[in-house]
């Protein structure tokens, strides 16, 4: 039944919102993993961004994708939780730093097991307006040793001034969305999370809506 609600969702509000109400300029769909087990690793800047990307995936395999978000954000009221849990099917983490590694990714890999796609915003939470704040080293320990599991990052840009953090009005703006090819985790923490955030900084840089910032 949660399966069927959610495709409700996704397909009479999400979609018809995504394709009407932005402009999204998409570069790299081809690299988007159609399959699991895998790791879309992407920028956060606005709660739209998990809508951008589950509504990229056809309504029959949306089930799939996972995105991994804060027990203490989305678990504050039972209602929230049930939405949270059984139409955008979130796999929650505890953030109060009380649980073990292996306790903390648990579900996560028993969501890969099974050959889901888990969504994870290295960022940690959403940060200022297109801007990207300090990568946090759990997606490394997440898949450092999983060698059947490949990241895929991605960058979006302008999602943060259509819906900014704090806000609760929508408002129309082109955005972009670019998916990189995947890669495995090699070398150090510090080093992996290096090469996302370089991958990011020249996927930035594809970007249209960037040339039509107002200089600062």
């Amino acid at each position: 039944m949660e399966r069927i609600f959610k495709v409700i969702f996704f397909a009479l509000l999400v979609k018809p919102v995504i394709l009407l109400g932005l402009g999204l300029n998409v570069r790299g769909r081809a690299n988007l993993p159609k399959r699991g087990p895998a790791v879309i690793a992407a920028n956060h800047n606005s709660h739209l961004d998990t809508m951008v990307l589950m509504g990229m995936y056809p309504l029959s395999s949306i089930h799939m994708v996972r995105p991994v978000a804060a027990a203490d954000y989305f678990f504050r009221n039972k209602y929230l939780k049930w939405f949270s849990l059984n139409i955008i099917g979130i796999i929650p983490l505890d953030r109060t730093g009380k649980t073990s590694r292996e306790d903390l990714f648990a579900d996560c890999h028993l969501a890969l097991d099974k050959g889901q796609i888990l969504l994870i915003f290295p960022e940690g939470s959403r940060g200022r307006p297109e801007e990207l704040s300090r990568l946090r080293k759990g997606l490394f320990y997440l898949i450092k040793d999983r060698q059947d599991t490949e990241v895929t990052p991605v960058v979006m840009h302008g999602l943060g001034r259509a819906l900014p953090k704090g806000e609760a009005l929508f408002v129309p703006f082109n955005c972009d969305v670019i998916i990189g090819k995947a890669l495995k985790p090699e070398g150090s923490s510090t080093e992996f999370m290096e090469t996302i955030r370089n991958r990011y900084n020249k996927m930035l840089d594809l970007c249209l809506t960037r040339s039509s910032e107002p200089p600062v």
